[in-house]
C-alpha cells in the first residue's frame, strides 16, 4: 500500500458560505463549493468545510492515492485487518474513496485523486 501523501483535513462548520470567505481571507483557494460542502487548498494542502446538513461524513483527514487500483487494493487489506470501513463510493468532483475509523474512533478517509482533479 503507496500513500501519495496526507491530502486534507475536514471540519464542520455553521455557515458554510462564511467559512470558505475566511479561509480564502487567509490566503487559500476555493477548489469546488456545493450546497453543503466547500473544498479549498493552499498548494497541495486541502481543508473540506463541511455544513450542516452534509451527511457523508463527519470531521476526518484524508490520505491521498494517486492511482485508483493502488486504494481499492488498500481497502482490501484493511477489510482483513476487521478495520471499520464504508463502502467505496463516488464522489462529485470525479474523485472516489472510503472511510475507517482508527482503534480510538477518528475518521480517516482513503481517497483516490485523478490527477486532472484539483
Amino acid at each position: 500500500m503507496q500513500l501519495k501523501r496526507l491530502g486534507h483535513v475536514a471540519i464542520c462548520v455553521q455557515n458554510l458560505d462564511n467559512a470558505a470567505q475566511f479561509y480564502q481571507s487567509l490566503g487559500m483557494n476555493l477548489v469546488w463549493k456545493d450546497s453543503d460542502w466547500a473544498y479549498l487548498k493552499a498548494g497541495e494542502d486541502g481543508l473540506a468545510l463541511l455544513g450542516p446538513s452534509y451527511q457523508q461524513a463527519g470531521p476526518h483527514f484524508g490520505f491521498i492515492f494517486g492511482d485508483r487500483s493502488e486504494m481499492e487494493t488498500a481497502y482490501a487489506q484493511l477489510q482483513t485487518q476487521q478495520i471499520h470501513l464504508t463502502e467505496i463510493h463516488e464522489h462529485r468532483d470525479g474523485t472516489a474513496s472510503f472511510y475507517g475509523r482508527d482503534p480510538d474512533g477518528n475518521w480517516f478517509e482513503y481517497l483516490y485523486e485523478p490527477a486532472t482533479t484539483a
